[in-house]
């Protein structure tokens, strides 16, 4: 039987960053405020285990009052590849959510680009949650169900991007996307091979001419090479470098196109 994860809030709210409390708060919203105490209960006492997250269901075991552990399922509604593809279109297109998604941050506002394509990146009622578990109490959810929840916010803490693994998209191949532009864009390197033929020989492949009508890309935030490079062992008056730098990135960006001082 594998080892037990206990809660690390020991009193209080569990779930420390944004997306997290966001996804707390909304369940506590509509959920049995009986059987989510004694779920945070079972949480810190360390009686759920083997917890993993995939693409639409979250499993786990939880030691309850039978001799063998209760198997646990939390399941919610499949966001289609189609509607993941608008989603990393949309993400690629704004610089800002772009670059931060790419140094493992995950924006507040992403909520909201879920929200334009009319998607929800977090379970709003209770019947945006399918929860299972083989223990008697018919509950919704049940303590078990309540503790793994309550355990899945703080490694949501720990990694941001298990909440989209869990809607559907993993995090190497989001990324793998954003760096492609949302799979809009063209590779300028992926010319298919064509036939040559006396009609053809003298005209440019077809995959040149899609290079031309390449759109430009998006402009870089400030700072995002400080984002996306390892940050130095460096510190200034007891800050890290790259927190000394930031600020004078914003101020040359806000610089462009203005006359020079004294110009």
């Amino acid at each position: 039987m594998g080892e037990g994860v206990r809660a690390r809030t020991k009193r209080g709210s569990i779930g420390s960053q944004w997306w997290s409390r966001r996804f707390i708060d909304l369940l506590e919203s509509f959920a049995d405020p009986g059987r989510l105490s004694r779920g945070r209960t079972y949480a810190r006492k360390g009686q759920v285990f083997d917890l993993k997250v995939a693409p639409y269901e979250v499993t786990a075991k939880v030691r309850g009052s039978a001799p063998d552990p209760y198997e646990v399922a939390l399941g919610i509604d499949a966001i289609d590849e189609a509607g993941w593809r608008a989603v990393e279109r949309e993400l690629a297109s704004r610089a800002v959510f772009r670059a931060r998604l790419l140094a493992g941050e995950m924006p507040p506002e992403i909520e909201w680009v879920f929200a334009e394509l009319g998607l929800a990146l977090f379970p709003g009622e209770a019947s945006d949650l399918h929860l299972m578990c083989d223990c008697p109490d018919w509950g919704d959810p049940c303590k078990h169900a309540a503790a793994v929840l309550y355990l899945l916010a703080e490694a949501f803490d720990d990694d941001p991007f298990l909440i989209l693994e869990w809607n559907g998209r993993g995090r190497n191949e989001l990324l793998a996307a954003l760096r492609r532009g949302g799979g809009t864009e063209p590779d300028p390197f992926d010319l298919e091979d064509e036939p040559l033929t006396a009609e053809n020989f003298w005209a440019a492949p077809s995959g040149l001419a899609g290079l031309r009508d390449r759109p430009a890309a998006p402009p870089v935030p400030p700072g995002f090479v400080l984002r996306m490079a390892a940050p130095p062992p460096v510190r200034v008056r007891r800050r890290d470098l790259v927190d000394v730098l930031a600020p004078v990135y914003e101020a040359l960006a806000g610089q462009d196109g203005a006359d020079p001082p004294g110009g």
